[in-house]
């Protein structure tokens, strides 16, 4: 289905009956990731599957988001399908908005499942450092009017290979989104969520590491982890029978009878 919030076109999917629960992926993914869950809760709830904009069949924002716009506009999609209290299972940069709303916008979730959740600002090295700021000199030289014809092709080719693969494969539109919100940190917002939450992460994440979890279980009042042994920054696919075990249990009081 399609909707369209404040000029931004949204798709999503949604089945069963029941209290509201929505699945909220990461980033360069799209709701059809969460295909396998959905299935799984569509038995017990109203479950919608969204496409945030710039991925799947959504728009792409129409300037360079942060995490905050995000969030507004996922606040007025709520209010929009008159969505009240819902549930909310929320991956990687899906948990920044859902920190975000539950934290700094208040918004009223009954529960939070924040599955490998980014969020919270990465530790970064000198070779970090040293890395981003070789790249703006060069840039800022390279792109002088008289050398660029002579280095755009070089410098595109460097571009390439110096981005993450997520900033790699977005289009222009979202590649400066995606250097937005990828350096915002919201651990301050993590003490003003209210929702029960739990945080279910893989032991091996790479990507939002172990420690990003524990720090979020101490700084939002209700929660707890649990961790996936021998899995990564997917755990809730690299062990779909764990993750649903553990949910089931969570989301016990509000699953249809």
């Amino acid at each position: 289905m399609q909707i369209t919030i404040n000029g931004v076109k949204l798709n999503y999917h949604v089945s069963g009956e029941g209290k509201d629960l929505i699945l909220l992926h990461g980033w360069g993914c799209s709701g059809q990731i969460f295909a396998p869950v959905h299935r799984h809760y569509e038995r017990f709830f109203r479950t919608y599957s969204l496409d945030w904009p710039g991925f799947g069949e959504s728009q792409e924002p129409p300037e360079d988001w942060g995490v905050a716009d995000y969030a507004r506009l996922f606040c007025a999609f709520l209010e929009e399908l008159r969505i009240e209290n819902p549930l909310i299972i929320a991956h990687s940069f899906g948990g920044r908005v859902a920190i975000y709303c539950a934290g700094a916008l208040k918004m009223p979730f009954a529960k939070i499942v924040l599955t490998d959740s980014a969020g919270i600002k990465p530790r970064r090295g000198l070779d970090y450092y040293c890395k981003v700021y070789t790249y703006k000199l060069i840039k800022r030289i390279v792109t002088l009017p008289f050398l660029w014809p002579l280095f755009k092709e070089k410098f595109e080719a460097y571009r390439k290979k110096a981005g993450s693969a997520d900033y790699q494969n977005a289009s222009e539109q979202m590649k400066k989104v995606f250097v937005k919100v990828v350096n915002e940190d919201l651990t301050k917002y993590l003490p003003h969520i209210a929702a029960s939450t739990l945080l279910i992460w893989g032991e091996n994440d790479t990507a939002t590491p172990l420690r990003d979890a524990k720090i979020m279980e101490k700084k939002i009042p209700d929660a707890g982890l649990v961790v996936f042994k021998n899995t990564g920054h997917y755990a809730f696919l690299e062990n779909l029978p764990h993750f649903l075990a553990v949910v089931d249990s969570f989301f016990k009081n509000e699953m249809k009878k």
